[in-house]
């Protein structure tokens, strides 16, 4: 074996980042992709992965928001002992000589709470590290980047080095958004808790710039999400641009043959527009019809079918009474969808009382900084 595929077959550990309530999904999405040893924690999935798999990872996570490399966790109460603990990991295997590599931070809990001080210290460690390999005082920083970030959560610090870069919610098709977008990782977690499948009609009563029907045409095509972006990684010497490709073919390869409709409706037409756009960027555009609509002419004799929808919430669009008025016609127009299951993203707690009925089930989530909760309506499996 080469002394190169010795260092491509390097084990790291891997941690998958999630919005909090989606680790259940990006773990179930590693479990598919064939990661079986897991542990999953607050906003976290840690995972062991090679070269291969940060390449594979970042292509086909949907719900995650980055892939990172964990350096180091360890306890540290003292700036002496953070610098130290920092200096012994191994940054000289995975930093070039003209490294780029930005220390973030955060600090929760801990007696080292000050983030800058925290940031400078593990520079200079690592500084020092590089130092004795490269034999040299200054580093230029020219060269390929790498993201670091030190969180310190009750005195327990955690060194990791992000491979995504920008992140993994940015699929490279949404280049304009309405003005209340729900980000691409939700959508596709919202998509992938419902009982939706490609044989099922999806209707959006309220779709916006399309960011829903899009991840679940996605889904359907079994669609790489990550197949149109770049990555910080994939200008790293430790990870060859053939495993890159070799990914990429595979997810190509990866994509169904099948067909189904979606359809979304909005009553905005010029933010269609956009929907169209995007779902064209996103090769889905054929899967998919979007229609000018407003929800009080909302009707379908379709039967078996899923709606997941994101509706106003007050705090985006309109007044409180008007969003009320909404739900009170969405519980309306759809007690007699008696064979559809219904999803429904709100903010407002008080939806159920609005909408006329308890929810089968119900999760809590946030999009953006919004705590929203997502209402499950179960409806019967469609006959064999």
């Amino acid at each position: 074996m080469k002394r190169d595929d010795v260092v491509y077959m390097k084990q790291w550990d891997l941690i998958a980042t999630a919005t909090f309530g989606l680790e259940a999904i990006v773990a179930r999405e590693l479990r598919n992709l064939g990661y079986d040893d897991l542990k999953v924690e607050n906003s976290r999935v840690i995972f062991k992965g090679t070269a291969a798999d940060v390449c594979r990872t970042n292509l086909w996570l949907r719900s995650a928001d980055r892939v990172l490399i964990r350096m180091g966790e360890f306890k540290a109460l003292t700036f002496e002992e953070l610098f130290e603990k920092t200096k012994a990991l191994p940054w000289d295997e995975l930093l070039p000589e003209n490294a780029e590599f930005p220390v973030k931070g955060k600090s929760v809990k801990s007696k080292l709470f000050s983030v800058s001080d925290c940031q400078a210290i593990v520079k200079k460690a690592i500084v020092e590290k590089l130092k004795q390999k490269y034999k040299r005082s200054w580093f230029e920083e020219n060269g390929p980047r790498y993201i670091l970030e030190v969180a310190i959560l009750k005195d327990v610090v955690t060194l990791t080095v992000d491979t995504s870069g920008v992140g993994l919610h940015k699929r490279g098709y949404r280049q304009l958004a309405s003005k209340a977008p729900l980000k691409e990782t939700l959508a596709s977690a919202l998509v992938s808790l419902s009982y939706w499948n490609t044989d099922r009609l999806l209707i959006d009563p309220f779709c916006g710039s399309g960011t829903i029907p899009i991840e679940a045409a996605m889904i359907g095509l079994n669609i790489a999400p990550g197949l149109n972006r770049q990555f910080d990684a994939e200008k790293w010497p430790q990870i060859p641009a053939r495993l890159w490709e070799q990914a990429r073919t595979e997810a190509r390869d990866m994509r169904k043959n099948v067909n189904f409709r979606i359809l979304g409706y909005d009553i905005d037409g010029r933010v269609l527009k956009i929907a169209r756009h995007n779902a064209q960027l996103a090769g889905v555009e054929e899967y998919i019809d979007f229609h000018t609509l407003p929800f009080s002419q909302f009707s379908t004799k379709k039967k078996y079918g899923c709606i997941i929808c994101n509706p106003p919430y007050g705090e985006r669009l309109g007044e409180r009474k008007e969003v009320q008025a909404l739900y009170k016609e969405m519980g309306r127009k759809f007690s007699s969808l008696d064979t559809w299951s219904i999803y429904v993203l709100t903010a407002d707690e008080e939806f159920e009382r609005h909408f006329g009925r308890k929810a089968d089930k119900k999760r809590k989530l946030y999009n953006g900084r919004i705590k929203v909760d997502y209402y499950q309506y179960y409806g019967p499996r469609p006959p064999q």
